[in-house]
């Protein structure tokens, strides 16, 4: 375990940051599916990359460090570390899922699970109370996103925790738009925390992973059990690129964040923009709960356009801003939530939950923000209706 008091300096030596047999100061790529064994029963501390493989080995120990963890875990995407964790959870339980949660959350409950007997609940995480009266005998876990994609939606981790312990409920958290720079689920009560590290982790849109974080050896055992029998391991090469990513992290984060903060104020004072999602505003009604529990607000936003303006022309006129999947890398992305990352969603859920065919989710990049604000503006100004 790291003793680095300060995240800024866990990121690029937490974890193994050294490779000891050499002394390189970055741990290499093993590229090697299999490891010569001295003996029947004589490894070297590896046997077949599956199980493990040192380059991956680095990224598992230098993400428990940083959600400060028991151990951490590498998949070959975000959705392969929670079906990892969800197969936890047995025929017959319920899960509780926040009322606005990624659309491959989501899909993977509703098309892939259920055909195991395993359901699911949509949950008001926003208000403990009312949360507490949704638990049923059946329900065996609940899944936060705080913030939550695509309405940045806050759940008070610490206190819905809470009540799912008196409960004995399984607290998983996804963190991938906070990242453990800006948020500790674990420190909150969370059990397991998952990343789609493609995201800020990885940070330059070029690898695709996912990690997972357990607060016990218990739940490590499960999971690395898990890990090994399925089989969704993240290779070293891409092992090797997420931890280059990670040790940049502070550093964009801090740019990610200045450059949302002013691209949340230049919506708030725009009058194309009805409806602003983003924690960071004071005016946010998450704001409050979102300020005890992480550094900032984060650098995803979500808004809607007043109905004279047309989307479709909106997108088509960005040029610096790519209407593209995914978030989180440097570069600035803009996408339709209802057609894009929601669109395995039901209608009607959508509209239930408050995911409407007219919002925008922003994730804001590291460009000059100027550029970022300019780019936005003009693409307002062509897409009002005459």
């Amino acid at each position: 375990m790291s003793n680095y008091k300060n995240t800024e300096t866990a990121l690029i030596h937490g974890g193994i940051s050294i490779d000891e047999r050499t002394g390189a100061v970055n741990v290499p790529i093993y590229q090697t599916s299999t490891y010569k064994q001295d003996g029947l029963g004589k490894m070297r501390g590896y046997e077949y990359s599956r199980t493990g493989n040192p380059t991956r080995e680095a990224l598992e120990a230098l993400i428990r460090d940083l959600e400060g963890g028991y151990a951490g875990f590498a998949f070959g995407s975000g959705m392969a570390a929670l079906t990892a964790v969800l197969s936890l959870l047995h025929s017959g339980d319920r899960i509780l899922i926040s009322s606005n949660v990624y659309g491959g959350t989501f899909r993977l409950l509703s098309k892939v699970f259920d055909h195991f007997g395993f359901t699911y609940t949509i949950a008001d995480t926003e208000h403990p109370d009312v949360y507490e009266s949704q638990i049923t005998a059946d329900v065996k876990a609940v899944i936060i996103e705080s913030p939550a994609n695509p309405l940045m939606t806050v759940t008070n981790i610490k206190a819905v925790a809470e009540v799912s312990h008196r409960h004995g409920l399984l607290v998983i958290v996804d963190n991938t738009f906070m990242t453990p720079y800006l948020q500790k689920p674990l420190e909150l009560g969370a059990d397991i925390v998952v990343h789609s590290a493609t995201k800020y982790l990885g940070g330059h849109s070029d690898v695709v992973s996912g990690l997972a974080v357990v607060n016990s050896k218990e739940l490590a055992e499960k999971i690395a059990f898990i890990q090994n029998s399925t089989g969704g391991v993240l290779g070293p090469f891409d092992s090797f690129l997420l931890i280059r990513g990670i040790k940049t992290l502070a550093v964009r984060m801090d740019r990610h964040v200045e450059n949302a903060k002013a691209v949340a104020n230049f919506f708030s004072k725009h009058k194309a923009v009805k409806n602003i999602y983003y924690p960071g505003l004071k005016s946010d009604k998450g704001y409050e709960t979102n300020q005890k529990q992480a550094k900032n607000g984060g650098a995803m936003i979500s808004f809607e356009l007043h109905e004279n303006y047309d989307i479709n022309t909106f997108f088509e006129s960005l040029e610096l801003v790519s209407l593209a999947e995914s978030l989180g890398g440097v570069e600035s992305l803009v996408c339709h939530p209802a057609t894009m990352t929601h669109a395995s969603i039901p209608a009607d859920i959508r509209k239930k939950v408050g995911i409407t065919d007219g919002l925008i989710r922003l994730s804001v990049g590291i460009e000059n923000v100027e550029d970022i604000i300019a780019d936005i503006e003009q693409a307002i100004a062509k897409s009002e209706r005459k």
